[in-house]
């Protein structure tokens, strides 16, 4: 009877492992997609580190939850009292088990915490000079882009209006510093893409945070959507931006492009303006293409949604 059991046993988990399989393969899903267990694709050494450092714990997770659950349904299976039968052997006193029930959870969180400080000091290292520095201002409910010290020795801004989600321009293959502030409230600076998100304080050296971050680069042109992540007033959902990030010859062009003046209006032009002035296709649009604004003028906003009513 026994080895009927064992036998229907062995037959359920390959049944298991085979519907797992073909449900991975059925739906068309690549190793690395089924890896990232849904995260966005990252754009950045720091994304791909924290990326591998969440399959590595979630795999690790699925194996320690098969062999408890495996365990439990063995034991729900080969050990069930029937009729007058004596219970099986029992190992409350057993040393060779206790050493494992102790030793093994504690070698298996110290490898958790060990890769964990390595990723985390990585992800907020700093180094002296940065190729590119970029100061963020948050503010309700929007944000603002400074590019000190560079090349062009000029002031360049970029400021978000309730009409206009404000590109932050940013060069692929280079080393980038933020530093962050708010003029409110409590805001977070969040880039699907990089994987990573910091809050944004006010003040942020009166309440001793951490408020400067650094990416080694960023590895691929693109326009990625950024967003606020923390709730911070009535329009927190319209508190979004777009990063464009360019190669280093366009981003190059685009800082000169930012401290000339338009022809039409007399003064340096946006960003929209200097990126539609590159004339690089799609990536240069004007405006973003990953987003798109929200009134947040409560007044308008009111008497537009009693006129269409």
């Amino acid at each position: 009877m026994g080895d009927v059991r064992r036998t229907r046993f062995g037959r359920a988990i390959k049944v298991a492992v085979l519907a797992a399989v073909v449900a991975v393969s059925a739906s068309g899903c690549s190793v690395d997609e089924v890896l990232r267990f849904g995260w966005p694709v990252g754009v950045t050494p720091q994304a791909l580190e924290m990326r591998q450092l969440w399959t590595t714990l979630v795999v690790a997770s699925l194996v320690v939850g098969v062999i408890v659950w495996g365990m439990t349904i063995w034991a729900l299976i080969f050990h069930r009292k029937k009729g007058d039968e004596e219970l099986p052997r029992q190992f409350q006193y057993s040393l060779p088990v206790e050493i494992v029930s102790v030793v093994l959870p504690t070698i298996i969180v110290a490898g958790i915490f060990s890769y964990t400080v390595v990723v985390q000091n990585d992800v907020d290292k700093h180094i002296p000079n940065p190729d590119v520095k970029v100061n963020v201002t948050a503010f309700q409910w929007n944000w603002k882009f400074d590019y000190p010290d560079n090349p062009t020795g000029r002031p360049i801004s970029t400021l978000g209006t309730s009409e206009t989600i404000p590109l932050l321009v940013l060069p692929t293959d280079r080393s980038i510093e933020f530093t962050l502030d708010s003029q409110d409230v409590i805001h977070s600076f969040f880039v699907p893409e990089f994987l990573f998100k910091r809050d944004v304080f006010p003040d942020p050296e009166k309440n001793d945070t951490d408020n400067v971050f650094l990416i080694d680069k960023i590895d691929r042109e693109g326009a990625f959507v950024g967003r606020c992540a923390e709730l911070c007033g009535s329009y927190h959902s319209a508190m979004n931006f777009e990063v464009r990030a360019l190669n280093p010859d366009l981003y190059g062009r685009y800082l000169q492009l930012r401290t000339q003046n338009n022809p039409i209006t007399g003064v340096p032009n946006t960003a929209g303006e200097a990126l539609a002035a590159l004339n690089c296709g799609e990536l240069c649009a004007p405006e973003a293409t990953t987003t798109y604004p929200f009134h947040t003028e409560r007044n308008e906003r009111s008497a537009s949604v009693r006129s269409s009513s």
